[in-house]
Parts: C-alpha cells; structure tokens; sequence
C-alpha cells in the first residue's frame, strides 16, 4: 500500500488549489471578452496576467514537488555556459509547450464558436454541447501540457500521478452523487433529453427549465418559484415543448336546444378566433356531445395551440362560447332543485 508524506499531500492540495485559481481567472478573462465587441487593451493585460500567473504558478509547482532552485541558479551562476547550454532546451521547450497549449485551445474555441454562428434546428442545444466540450477541451489540454513541462525540467511525474490517482479513488468514494450527476447531466444536455427555456415536469415539478448545469437543472414554476433538481435524481421528466398543447373547452346547454343547431354555429363562429389570436395554429374542433349530465348536454371544443399557450386561449373561448350562446337565444342551464310539497 502507498502512504502519501505530509509534504506530498500539502503539494498536491496547493497545486490542486492554485488549478482552481486558474480555471477562475479564465472564466473571469472569458466573460469580459464576451461583453466586448472588439479586442481592447484592458483584454490584452488579461491575457499577460493570465500568462505569468501560469508561469509563476508553474515554478510554484516545480518546488513544492522537490525542485531545487537555489541549488540549480548556483550551478548556472558557476557554470554559466554550460548551465545555460544544458536547461536551453527545457526552456525552449517550456515556452514551446505553453504556446502550442495555448494555441489548441484558441483554435478549438474559434471553431466551436464558429459553428455555434452557423445556423441550427436548436440553436439553445448546440450552445450549450459547445460550451461543455470547450470546457472539456481546455482542462485536457492543460493538464496534458502540465505533465510534459515537469517532465522537460526533469520532475518525476510519476509519484504525483500515483498520488493524484489515489486521490482521485479517495474522492470518488466520498462523491458518488456528484460523479451520477455530472454523468446525468452529460445524458441531458447530449440526448436533448429538454434545454433552457422548455416547459418541463420534472419529478411532479412543473415550470420552465432555466439553467442546465452538469451538476443540477433548476426550473421556475408559473409562481416563480425555483426548484433546484440535481440531475442523477431526476428519474420522471415530461417535456411540453416538444409538441403542440390542446385547449380542452367543456361547456353544456340545456335539454330542450337543438343540439346539431349549436353545433353547427359554434363552427360557423370560433374559427374567427384563429385571427384574433396568434397563438392558435389549427382552427377550433366541435366534438360533440361528451356527457349527458343531470341538468345539461355537455359538449367539447378542443384547439391547437402553440406549447403552452392553451391556458390564455380557454379563458378567451369559454368567454367567447358564452356570448355566441347568448347571443343565439341558447341556454347555458344550472343546476336547479325541483321542490314537491306533499297535500294536506
């Protein structure tokens, strides 16, 4: 069995702790990019900053996992000439490797971002595919570019990849949840399972999705409540704007109307709504009789809306039932109470 010494753990836990820092500043330099329309200075001072902090962070690296600076600058003030000739290929290849690193990423980022501008069926989807593959990209490729430093100024990778993994397995054990749900959430956003802006039930949880994260979906109900799902507990998903909704109008008239009558000025009538309202996109069905109830023959009118929209719309028709009723001498019964006294 591998034991860790306290100075191995304490190098690992600042290099992981300074990756974190990084991986921050970049998400701050990315967001200021993002609001600018054209490269500025202020972008450019970023980028030098995010530079030397990467540098500086580098040598920080290399002496927490044993490299001997002072020791190293003595030989090279001793031995001027051949400490410069011996380290001028790490350092060639330092600077090499940092700015192929930087370069992969930049051509990846200008290609996701070029095919994001292209047209597409679901333009949400693919932002949010590019978003997590350039994430996925840039870590690669700099811990990739990490290791081949510290083996250019001839640092034993190895241990700290036997730590980093025993680690890894350490953490694993104690985040099982957060591994399912970074895999959960990999399956929605690359399934299309639903995407920012659709009208989900999720869990008996009904309301508009407004962030997928790989971690947690939240999604806001008509109350504007948020409700905070974590994506590996996500078992029973609807997605309403994957189709069309449906208006269900119910409505009776009385027994003595005639009932082919009423239906045929109903569809004389309602599809004059289909102009009034956008949000209609199949002109009013009359169904018929549905029920034959106490004190009314209930009929149904059904209708196509866009998703989500048939709420406004069944207000708006019951309404407009009731006045073509009224307005062709139609009875709208309620129920009544007939009341039989007995003779004396």
């Amino acid at each position: 069995m591998i034991f860790l010494s306290i100075s191995t753990v304490a190098a690992l836990g600042v290099t992981i702790g300074l990756i974190a820092v990084m991986i921050g500043f970049n998400i701050i330099i990315n967001n200021h990019v993002k609001k600018q329309e054209k490269v500025k200075v202020s972008t450019i001072i970023l980028y030098l900053v995010d530079v030397i902090m990467l540098l500086g962070f580098l040598a920080l690296i290399l002496y927490l996992f044993g490299y001997d600076y002072e020791t190293e600058l003595a030989n090279i003030w001793n031995n001027l000439d051949t400490g410069i000739a011996n380290k001028f290929g790490a350092i060639v290849g330092t600077g090499l490797t940092a700015f192929i690193a930087m370069f992969i990423v930049k051509a990846a980022n200008m290609l996701l971002k070029r095919t994001s501008s292209k047209d597409h069926f679901n333009r949400k989807r693919v932002q949010t595919i590019i978003k997590v593959t350039g994430s996925i990209i840039k870590y690669i490729v700099y811990v990739i570019a990490l290791l081949v430093i510290l083996s250019l100024w001839d640092v034993n990778v190895m241990p700290a990849l036997a730590s980093l993994g025993i680690l890894g397995i350490i953490v694993g054990m104690g985040t099982q949840s957060l591994i399912k749900d970074f895999i959960a959430g990999f399956f929605i956003v690359f399934e299309h399972h639903f995407d920012v802006g659709d009208i989900v039930e999720i869990n008996g949880w009904k309301g508009e999705v407004i962030d997928i994260g790989l971690k947690s979906t939240k999604v806001k109900n008509w109350k504007q409540d948020i409700k905070i799902f974590s994506n590996g507990s996500i078992d029973d998903a609807i997605n309403y704007s994957l189709s069309p909704s449906t208006a269900i109008i119910d409505f009776g008239i009385a027994y003595k109307e005639d009932i082919q009558k009423t239906i045929d000025i109903l569809k004389a009538e309602l599809p004059k709504y289909r102009e009034m309202f956008a949000e209609i996109i199949e002109d009013p069905m009359v169904l018929g009789v549905t029920e034959l109830a106490n004190s009314s023959v209930n009929l149904r009118v059904i209708i196509r809306t866009e998703t989500e929209k048939h709420y406004a719309i069944e207000r708006a028709i019951r309404q407009g039932i009731k006045e073509i009723l009224d307005k062709n001498n139609i009875e709208i019964p309620f129920p009544q109470v007939v009341v039989h006294k007995p003779e004396e």
